[in-house]
């Protein structure tokens, strides 16, 4: 089971109360035979329109490095590994949500367009 990033369960306690319904902490991805990936959490919630359901899963992330671009090499190439792999292995489910500080948000925001 991998680490626990220090801000998980503010949000995990964020998606809870904006009415979502964690169903995995974490979520398993099952690759081959004892192989395995997971990403932070599993949510659920009523679409009340339709009577269907929204599934995503979030991976949170906080950078450890002051302005480092390998922590925003690692994060992108994990979101991507995560988005596609869920495609092939848990279709009903999205990687709609990438938590980060809203700091570190603007900040890897300002370095893709400079790139």
């Amino acid at each position: 089971m991998p680490a626990k990033d220090i801000y998980h369960n503010t949000v995990k306690a964020a998606l809870i109360k904006d009415g979502w319904k964690i169903t995995h902490d974490p979520f398993r991805i099952r690759l081959a035979r004892g192989k395995n990936l997971f990403v932070d959490l599993g949510a659920e919630r009523m679409l009340a329109a339709d009577r269907d359901s929204e599934k995503i899963v979030l991976e949170v992330k906080t950078f450890t490095r002051a302005f480092d671009m390998k922590d925003l090499e690692d994060a992108l190439g994990q979101f991507v590994l995560y988005a596609q792999l869920l495609k092939r292995y848990a279709d009903d489910r999205t990687l709609d949500f990438w938590a980060m500080t809203r700091f570190r948000w603007k900040w890897c925001s300002l370095a893709i367009a400079i790139s």
